[in-house]
């Protein structure tokens, strides 16, 4: 007995994990984790820092080597000749090599305010993936309540079957007897045939469901996946928390990110600039001999007047902003009709639940008396049949009303962003 005990127990964990276990919350994070898509927002976070690093490299010097050797069909002659000088003209010839350094000093905080804008971007695409993701929980919904339902489809044919079976072992013993017809044995044969197909056809539209739902979320899920029926509670909060909301305050931040760049491109620019060379001649037009030379010094760059240019791009980014505000007010008018659907829908299944109670409590009576009849010979066993597949014909539809009614509120969490 000890040794019994002690193999159940060391069988029992793999058991457990033999038979694999989903709830809708944990489909719904398999699938964040797991889609391709999700792979983007670590992509995108390294592509923003790179640009950020590439912008900070704004600030370093520049350094640029230049070589050149020309010859001119002409050069400076001086018209007079100086007494006691002796002044030779240039080369036709020349030849000069330079090393120039250019540090930027002042930018008007363009750098920065690039800087920010990749900030914001990178805050907005990754959000819209965020909004493409949770675009996913719809079709999880679609998928994982299709599973649901084949799968308490499937214990119902199995119950039916089960009646049935009694229902045939009583019609042989009759027969054999001499009770009943053989006819009356056929007919319960024929009905357990008809539903081993219904059990097959059941079996093979789970596994479809479950093979949709199994690339979703990008996890191996076989027959022996048991999917939890989830008990969600409709929220009363009017406040919708869509993460499109969060995109569309996300891409007008960015917007108005965009106007102070706008702005800070037509700030001053100071630079200071160096160069040292060595050519003939040198800075020297005069010494006709190779020579090393250096210069320093600052130049400002100010774009003072650009024909109402800036002006005319601010407005275009208003304009911008009044499309997303539009578009959000939009998203705002669709998702109040959709939820207001959803709210509909919950309330018709929770009544004909209501009424499904009722309809397989005077069913199941029926086929008691029908049952009785049939064991005393007073029916057909094709009247037995009508009223057995009356009554589970209305217990798949309560079957079917409940998972409607879960799908309802989950699609309702869904409209209203409700995952808290």
């Amino acid at each position: 007995m000890k040794r019994i005990a002690l193999i159940i127990l060391f069988l029992f964990p793999l058991l457990l994990s033999a038979q694999q276990v989903l709830t809708l919350d944990k489909c719904y994070a398999l699938a964040e984790k797991n889609y391709p898509l999700a792979k983007q927002t670590v992509l995108l976070s390294e592509k923003t820092n790179t640009e950020i690093k590439i912008l900070e490299k704004e600030r370093l010097p520049k350094l640029d080597f230049n070589a050149q050797a020309t010859y001119q069909s002409d050069i400076i002659e001086f018209p007079l000749q100086i007494p006691n000088s002796n002044i030779e003209p240039p080369n036709k010839d020349q030849y000069r090599a330079t090393l120039d350094a250019n540090q930027l000093i002042y930018n008007g905080g363009n750098i920065a305010a690039n800087k920010k804008l990749k900030t914001s971007e990178l805050a907005t695409q990754q959000q819209q993936i965020t909004v493409n993701l949770y675009g996913l929980k719809s079709r999880i919904n679609q998928n994982y309540f299709s599973v649901l339902l084949f799968q308490e489809q499937e214990k119902l044919i199995l119950s039916k079957m089960e009646q049935l079976d009694a229902r045939l072992k009583e019609v042989k013993s009759g027969v054999k007897y001499g009770a009943l017809l053989p006819a009356s044995e056929q007919i319960l044969k024929a009905e357990m045939l008809k539903l081993e197909q219904q059990l097959t056809q059941s079996k093979f539209d789970r596994k479809k469901a479950l093979d949709n739902l199994s690339l979703l979320l990008s996890q191996r899920l076989d027959s022996k996946t048991t999917l939890v029926n989830p008990e969600i509670l409709v929220s009363s909060q009017t406040v919708s928390e869509r993460p499109e909301l969060q995109f569309f305050n996300l891409q007008e931040a960015q917007l108005e990110t965009s106007k102070e760049v706008i702005s800070k491109s037509n700030f001053p620019k100071l630079f200071g600039f160096a160069q040292a060379g060595y050519g003939n001649p040198g800075l020297n037009m005069l010494d006709n001999s190779f020579q090393d030379f250096y210069m320093v010094g600052l130049k400002l760059n100010w774009n003072i007047f650009d024909w109402g240019k800036t002006k005319e791009q601010k407005q275009a980014v208003d304009i911008s902003k009044e499309i997303v505000s539009s578009e959000k007010e939009t998203f705002l008018l669709n998702n109040s009709i959709q939820l207001k659907e959803a709210e509909n829908d919950i309330e018709k299944y929770e009544e004909m639940l209501q009424n499904d109670v009722e309809i397989i409590q005077l069913r199941d009576k029926v086929l008691q008396a029908t049952t009785s009849q049939l064991q005393n010979g007073a029916i057909t066993s094709s009247e037995y049949i009508t009223e057995l597949n009356n009554l589970y014909e209305s217990r798949i539809d309560q079957q079917l009303h409940k998972v409607q009614l879960a799908l309802a509120k989950a699609n309702h969490r869904i409209i209203k962003g409700d995952f808290k």
